[in-house]
């Protein structure tokens, strides 16, 4: 076994991948508070292709060398737009037909692995805060929630985790590619 080399895995530059077909999937982060867990964000946006990223609330925003540490460099390729408000962020994208999905553990939530994608369908995702979850007045405008089943003993993964689990689910549920 040889790991490939950088040429060999053809990846494309920061313009090109500017220019390519998106996965029509939006990141919404609702007050996440560690800058590691938001430059992991935009690395894990970045290796699936998805369209951009709300950042919302107290979560920081580039540049800023914390992010810069786990995004490596993916704040060049990905798009992003930061929303004092989540909710606003979140009227913004049901104007414009997305659906709005909630991580979280929540009364009425769908699991993961039984959640019916729409391939047709563009989705908004969002992940709150690391302690406090997603914003009791978002969940007000969500249109449906996912939880990502658990067999231990904390009650939650870390954030940027999640979004890995997630964006990885719809990737391969979904027939993007």
């Amino acid at each position: 076994m040889q790991k490939l080399s950088m040429e060999q895995l053809q990846r494309p530059d920061v313009e090109t991948f500017k220019k390519q077909e998106k996965t029509p999937i939006v990141l919404v982060l609702d007050n996440v508070r560690s800058m590691h867990n938001v430059g992991s964000a935009f690395r894990t946006a970045d290796g699936f292709a998805i369209e951009k990223i709300y950042l919302c609330g107290i979560t920081g925003t580039p540049p800023h060398r914390e992010i810069e540490k786990t995004a490596l460099g993916a704040t060049q390729s990905i798009a992003w737009e930061y929303a004092k408000d989540t909710k606003d962020a979140l009227q913004k994208l049901k104007d414009e037909q997305f659906k709005i999905l909630a991580i979280e553990q929540a009364a009425d939530s769908v699991l993961l692995n039984d959640f019916k994608q729409d391939s047709k369908q563009k989705y908004a995702l969002v992940f709150g805060n690391e302690v406090h979850g997603v914003d009791e007045e978002v969940m007000k405008m969500v249109d449906a929630c996912i939880e990502i089943p658990q067999f231990g003993t904390k009650h939650s993964f870390n954030v940027s985790v999640t979004i890995g689990i997630v964006l990885w689910d719809f990737i391969l549920n979904r027939n993007f590619r």
